[in-house]
């Protein structure tokens, strides 16, 4: 039986590695010493080519299954591991079969939670990891992903920013659908709430949980979670024409939880606007990029986002949303974006600069339309906001407190 090996991109050095000795038993000074999570399978780390990979070792129509539902995943820019190849036709030295190797690339600065766990972690990191993991299920959800086997050990996580970023280790039983039901996805939930309930009474059983709270209702916090989340991104509201205020309303709520409008949607009919929102989670600087390439203004990230998510909603409830975008930035920018910021008077321009005072008026349109209970016009907006709100802005000219006119002037000495 000759050794093969599936790969989309195929390195030869792999053909160096002892595939005819059990992963159990390779030898010492060919791993790479980094800390694993619980397997029902043998699980080993292998310093290859200037990368580390993960290598799993499984009946071969299972490591291929796997293999091609993490390239899905990959496919629809999901929070996985990356496959690498999948090992078959493997005979040990004895001229018996071995089972196929599923090699995954291992994912940097990720850690498996039993090892979060062997370090010095502020009390609370169970229901952060389990926030994270709350997330990642509904991210898989939402692109139709059935785990069937949710769990810790089955997920690695990240540090990001004092929380936890989650990421799929295991797809072993995974199904892709064009949509799940909503029994689909309670089943992934109770299989979550008892798994993670067992391995938190593991580590309390270990010493190691930081919770003072018992495991079991530790654990339930998935569902609560999950649920929140879920209906946060999922769920459709019916507004009146004079409450577009709610739509911003909205989307403020989804930015706090770590999500970005991919796509919004605001249809009407005869019982009123209805808003369907798909959410998205993008990589740093991806805003400030595309307002750049949609509109020519060069502004930071969150300036961005907070524009882009404007120009978002002017697309929807203008009914425009099937146009090619640029055309649609094109507008936005001239009959919302400029006469924003033309409404600031001469003697004002130097408070804040234009984005700045585009964000700021939106964010005090929202707090008038909210204590109004219905929509503000934007002139309007913007004429309360250079009245009450602008002229306490201190100068941006300021430097710690002092106008950069009243600085000494120092002459200049040339090179």
């Amino acid at each position: 039986m000759a050794l093969e090996l599936t790969a989309a991109r195929p390195d030869p050095a792999l053909l160096d590695l002892p595939w005819r000795v059990p992963l159990e038993e390779w030898p010492e000074d060919i791993l790479a010493a980094l800390p694993r999570g619980i397997s029902r399978h043998v699980v080993r780390f292998v310093r290859l080519s200037g990368r580390v990979l993960a290598i799993k070792e499984i009946k071969d129509d299972i490591a291929r299954r796997e293999y091609e539902m993490l390239r899905n995943l990959g496919r629809l820019h999901l929070p996985a591991v990356e496959p690498f190849a999948v090992v078959s036709g493997r005979v040990g030295l004895d001229g018996q079969p071995l089972d196929a190797c599923l090699v995954t690339r291992h994912l940097q600065f990720s850690l498996p939670y039993r090892a979060l766990y062997s370090q010095s972690l502020r009390k609370g990191t169970a229901t952060r990891l389990i926030d994270a993991l709350a997330v990642l299920l509904v991210r898989l959800h939402l692109a139709g992903f059935w785990w069937g086997d949710v769990s810790l050990s089955n997920t690695l996580f990240r540090r990001d920013a004092g929380a936890f970023a989650a990421y799929l280790v295991d797809a072993e039983t995974g199904e892709l659908r064009n949509r799940l039901s909503d029994g689909q996805r309670e089943h992934d939930l109770e299989i979550a709430r008892v798994n993670i309930a067992g391995e938190l009474m593991d580590l309390d059983a270990g010493g190691l949980l930081q919770e003072e709270r018992d495991p079991v209702e530790v654990s339930e916090r998935i569902m609560t979670r999950y649920r929140d989340l879920w209906a946060e991104l999922t769920s459709e509201e019916l507004i009146d024409d004079s409450e577009r205020w709610r739509v911003d309303d909205r989307i403020r709520r989804l930015n706090e939880k770590g999500f970005d409008v991919d796509e919004l949607e605001i249809t009407t009919d005869i019982d009123g606007t209805s808003i369907r929102i798909q959410p998205k989670v993008v990589d740093s600087g991806h805003h400030s990029r595309r307002l750049l390439r949609l509109t020519g203004l060069d502004v930071r990230e969150n300036q961005a986002r907070r524009l882009l998510n404007d120009l978002e909603v002017y697309s929807a409830s203008t009914g425009r949303q099937g146009e090619d975008e640029e055309i649609v930035a094109h507008d936005w920018l001239a009959s919302v974006y400029e006469p924003v910021t033309r409404g600031v008077p001469r003697h004002l321009v130097a408070k804040l600069e234009p984005a700045e005072v585009f964000h700021e008026v939106l964010e005090h349109r929202w707090y008038l339309a909210e204590r109004a209970q219905h929509d503000i016009p934007i002139r309007d907006a913007v004429a309360d906001y250079v009245a009450t709100v602008l002229p306490g802005k201190p100068d941006e000219r300021a430097v710690l407190g002092v106008d950069t006119e009243e600085l000494p002037v120092v002459a200049d000495t040339g090179p």
